[in-house]
């Protein structure tokens, strides 16, 4: 084996994603415990724990408790070198999420067991579904009352659209939750709190010995026993293959915040998951062992370290090797670019490296040269696909409160727009009004909150009696003049200079629809790959 074929075989990329609260940004935790990344487990929200989560880096996310920036981390386990992207769960950063899906090469599905399947989950999946994303769902917070589990796993199936198979089960939950057996290993796990270092207690037990009464009590391995033969009756056993075609996810249970079976979560994936995988172009698929590198940007962060107004695009490496001060060619602007210091990441925390392999995320320093989906390439001609750019559906003015920060509130907007979870919007005619669409509030409080602490500069929303966005383009450059003259009130500019259509009601948008048919009305930003 060549050393690419040799890397690539030890690389596993995978996203963690569920809906908000089910318990991601712990479950992250606990792998970066159990992968010797961090010595103690920091905590979301917590009196008892002082140290944050690793992953939520931001200010804002240590004060709400929530995430709102996929956060990378590299940690090496098992002579394997593992990337996790950890994601929002809330829906008004969904749009980063999905983004993320496109950059890794497998998924850990966290469920809360007391709520099940929520919309945000349901929305995640559809995700993965149509990708074909090997999906492994762990089952969270075992340690309260939810549902049974057996209702979980059909609800799993029914509303999920995917084929389930347990490889742990757990004994009783809530108060009396004992632990979990691992039905592939046939040991027993037993339960015991600990929030913040590892401990274990695994003990291999046949499931008709007589030990396994002696250690859980009668009632229990009963319990235990029936449970097994139903499993082993119901569901098919499991089938590597089955799951890295996407037909079938495997299914552990345990609580993260206590780390309880979080092990055995990481010793299946690290046997089963697949390491870099192919991927398309518009022009053809590529190979991760090919020998010339390709790669593309699903994510550009702004002042990642707020003491050096920083920005750093996030690379995803698809084929060949990436290295150091070396030229390659940037496809959209069709100019070469080379990077002195690209990076390895811990969250915030950052290694300058020399190479980075297929299926490692590298972040790059950008100094605007970079927007989301843009790919990089040893000189060969070909975009990747399938990174989505969306119509926002909530619009609000941005009004500067301060007149004398304007300079740093139009680099703060732009840089934090460029980020891909809000776009900006200008009116020229208006005397460059600026407007900001996103898909849920919640946005507007972080971009508020960020302009604010990052770049010194306030700013108040208005709402606007705007529904939708869509871009306009014709064939005939003159029809196009003459709509934007005659609808000027309603026209504005996206980032780059092209014009976008702002509709206050779905009526009168296909009213203008109908009235103008040599205009055309986009909704994605796909047509911008097809312009002549």
């Amino acid at each position: 084996m060549s050393q690419i074929e040799t890397e690539i075989a030890k690389r596993r990329t995978f996203g963690i994603i569920s809906h908000p609260d089910a318990g991601k940004t712990t479950l992250t935790e606990k792998l970066l415990l159990f992968g010797g990344a961090i010595q103690t487990a920091g905590a979301v929200k917590s009196n008892k724990i002082k140290k944050g989560a690793t992953s939520d880096f931001m200010e804002i996310e240590r004060q709400r408790g929530i995430s709102v920036a996929t956060s990378v981390m590299t940690f090496e386990y098992n002579q394997l070198k593992i990337n996790i992207l950890d994601t929002p769960g809330h829906k008004d950063f969904a749009e980063d999420t999905y983004r993320t899906l496109t950059a890794v090469d497998s998924v850990i599905l966290v469920i809360d067991c007391v709520k099940g399947v929520e919309e945000q989950t349901e929305r995640l999946m559809e995700v993965c579904r149509m990708r074909k994303t090997p999906v492994i769902i762990f089952i969270n917070k075992m340690d309260r009352e939810g549902q049974n589990p057996f209702d979980l796993l059909d609800e799993l199936e029914q509303k999920l659209g995917i084929s389930v198979r347990p490889l742990t089960w757990p004994i009783n939950m809530g108060q009396n939750f004992k632990g979990v057996y691992n039905l592939m290993e046939k040991s027993l796990n037993l339960f015991s709190a600990n929030k913040t270092k590892i401990e274990k207690e695994v003990v291999a037990v046949d499931i008709d010995s007589p030990d396994l009464d002696a250690r859980v009590g009668d009632r229990d391995a009963n319990q235990l026993r029936e449970d097994v033969e139903l499993i082993d009756g119901v569901y098919e056993p499991f089938d590597r293959n089955d799951y890295l075609s996407g037909d079938i996810a495997p299914v552990f249970f345990g609580s993260a915040v206590n780390n309880f079976g979080v092990q055995e979560l990481l010793d299946t994936f690290t046997r089963i998951a697949p390491s870099t995988q192919a991927r398309g172009t518009d022009v053809r698929t590529v190979e991760p062992e090919e020998k010339k590198f390709t790669g593309f940007i699903f994510k550009i962060h702004a002042n990642l370290d707020p003491k050096h107004r920083d920005r750093i695009a996030f690379l995803r490496i698809c084929s060949g090797v990436f290295k150091r001060n070396t030229f390659y060619q940037h496809i959209r602007l069709k100019k070469n670019v080379r990077f002195a210091n690209p990076y390895n990441f811990m969250a915030q925390d950052k290694e300058v490296i020399e190479e980075g392999f297929p299926g490692d995320v590298v972040g790059l320093y950008d100094t605007g040269n970079f927007k989301i989906g843009d790919t990089l390439t040893e000189g060969e001609v070909l975009n990747y696909q399938g990174i989505p750019s969306f119509s926002p559906e909530i619009f609000k003015e941005l009004i500067n409160l301060d007149p004398m920060k304007a300079k740093q509130l139009e680099k703060g907007i732009d840089q934090l727009t460029d980020e891909g979870v809000a776009q900006l919007f200008t009116q020229p005619q208006l005397g460059n009004r600026k407007i900001v669409g996103t898909v849920g509030d919640l946005q507007y409080e972080v971009i508020q909150y960020r302009l604010e602490h990052e770049y010194g500069a306030k700013c108040r929303f208005d709402g606007m009696s705007v529904t939708k966005a869509c871009w306009i383009t014709s064939e005939d450059p003159k029809k196009l003049q003459e709509f934007v003259r005659l609808k000027g009130q309603n026209i504005a500019q996206d980032k780059d200079g092209n014009y976008v259509f702002l509709a206050e009601s779905d009526w009168i948008l296909r009213m203008n629809q109908t009235n103008n048919p040599e205009i055309e009305f986009h909704f994605t930003s796909e047509f911008k790959l097809h312009k002549p």
